[in-house]
């Protein structure tokens, strides 16, 4: 069974945003990441970038398969885990602690069109 937070929003292609203030901290869900299994590289934006909801950001690849990165929100990235860089294997410790960039989000009501941890249990069937 996947963990899954409570106050965090969470997009269909499983990636989960943490509000803090008016940034944004962007990761992978525990169930994504146990279903790519060994994560061995992070391809993440630069600082300063712009990211669009809905678009796609990066990539996570495993020794099973690469997944693309898809924005949940609008905004500029203010920084990226530079801790993914050496150990991408910490998204598989925990990926909620293990975010992938922090945004300064452009226009929180976007957030209105995530899921809530209900929902996204809902949607994995868990």
């Amino acid at each position: 069974m996947s963990k899954i937070i409570d106050g965090l929003y969470y997009s269909e292609s499983h990636e989960y945003v943490k509000v803090e203030g008016d940034f944004g901290f962007i990761g992978i869900t525990d169930f994504a990441q146990h279903e790519l299994g060994n994560v061995v590289y992070v391809d993440m934006p630069e600082v300063d970038d712009e990211v669009t909801a809905g678009e796609e950001f990066g990539a996570v690849e495993s020794v099973k398969a690469a997944s693309d990165l898809m924005s949940p929100v609008s905004g500029t990235v203010v920084e990226v885990n530079e801790a993914l860089e050496d150990e991408p294997g910490l998204i598989n410790k925990d990926a909620f602690e293990n975010w992938i960039i922090k945004v300064e989000l452009s226009d929180k009501s976007e957030l209105d069109g995530l899921m809530d941890a209900a929902a996204y249990k809902d949607m994995i069937g868990e």
